[in-house]
């Protein structure tokens, strides 16, 4: 079975289980594939993962002339939002269809701790209609309303380097809620919350900029939530090609991704050794930890983009020096709250 067909046949299950987790079996089995995992592993990975899961609702008819944002934020519409992306995917192609949608779905970029993003981005780099479908229907009954842009402060206020503001954000109050995406909303509302969000100054090399910050800042502290800041940079890096205002894009991800600074509660803590890329890669493949293998993956194709120092080889072994450090590679390197 090739990948994509594999995907497709994953979207039997819903996009979610238990209480409002985010189905990772699809973004997993692309990371595996892409690292180089067998096809008797994937097998295994999968029968692994899918007792936990719930089948998917059928899809239901979107209503003839509805705005297709109208449902922005329901997670009751899930079953409709996949039968209007599957119509709109059927009609255009994919490009056509993310040329469209992402520039309003990343307004919103932060749905189910990053989830939507990341899951559209493995989707459409697997060439999966069916699974991109289910994806952009995900990120859209999830969609995350993190409040207006706040005013841009004079130049001379403002920062290009988002590490120099991680500590104004980290000192701001947490939300002891359980869910990384609910703690994100209430770290939107916190005061003091807009102006360090604003004081970022948002170019063509923020992206890039947010990206190693991310894989730095879960190298010092092995931080679940972090760990989301590194995947979901990947992910936005493979779609911004298709948002014509990219700035405008990397802003919305900027607060969300501050957002998710302030919900980690990320405390350094001693550094791992640094492990060579093969043994990151066996690792993941053995490992039956989604997360896991989405992060080797992303840290994988993020140092092949970016180049220069290895800041995402120490973030994947940081990833697997704790897992193992808790048990083996196959233990789990954070907690289920996303």
């Amino acid at each position: 079975m090739n990948l994509a067909d594999r995907l497709n046949e994953a979207t039997r299950w819903d996009a979610e289980y238990g209480a409002s987790l985010s189905n990772h079996l699809p973004m997993a089995l692309m990371a595996l594939h892409r690292l180089g995992a067998s096809q008797a592993r994937l097998d295994e990975f999968t029968a692994r993962y899918t007792p936990r899961l719930h089948a998917a609702p059928a899809p239901e008819p979107w209503p003839a002339g509805d705005p297709w944002r109208a449902r922005f934020g329901d997670v009751h519409a899930w079953p409709a939002y996949r039968d209007f992306f599957r119509q709109w995917l059927a009609h255009e192609g994919l490009a056509e269809v993310l040329q469209q949608a992402l520039p309003y779905l990343v307004q919103g970029c932060g749905a189910a701790a990053f989830h939507g993003l990341i899951r559209v981005a493995y989707a459409f780099e697997a060439v999966a209609p069916e699974e991109l479908a289910d994806g952009l229907a995900y990120w859209a009954c999830r969609w995350m309303d993190l409040g207006a842009a706040p005013p841009r402060p004079a130049k001379a206020q403002t920062e290009r380097q988002p590490a120099r503001l991680l500590p104004a954000l980290a000192a701001l109050p947490s939300s002891r809620a359980g869910l990384i995406a609910h703690r994100m909303l209430d770290a939107a509302r916190t005061r003091g919350f807009p102006g360090a969000v604003a004081r970022l100054q948002i170019d063509g090399s923020t992206l890039p900029r947010l990206a190693r910050t991310a894989a730095q800042h879960y190298s010092r502290t092995g931080n679940f939530t972090v760990l989301h800041l590194v995947t979901s940079a990947q992910a936005l890096r493979v779609l911004l090609p298709f948002i014509d205002e990219a700035e405008a894009a990397v802003a919305a991800y900027w607060r969300a991704y501050a957002a998710g600074v302030v919900a980690a509660r990320a405390v350094p803590s001693r550094a791992a050794p640094l492990l060579a890329w093969p043994e990151l890669t066996e690792a993941a493949i053995a490992s039956d930890d989604d997360h896991l293998v989405k992060l080797v993956d992303a840290c994988r194709q993020e140092q092949a983009a970016y180049g220069g120092a290895p800041d995402w080889q120490r973030a994947a072994s940081r990833a697997v020096h704790d897992a193992r450090r808790r048990g083996g590679a196959t233990r789990a390197i954070g907690g289920p709250v996303c």
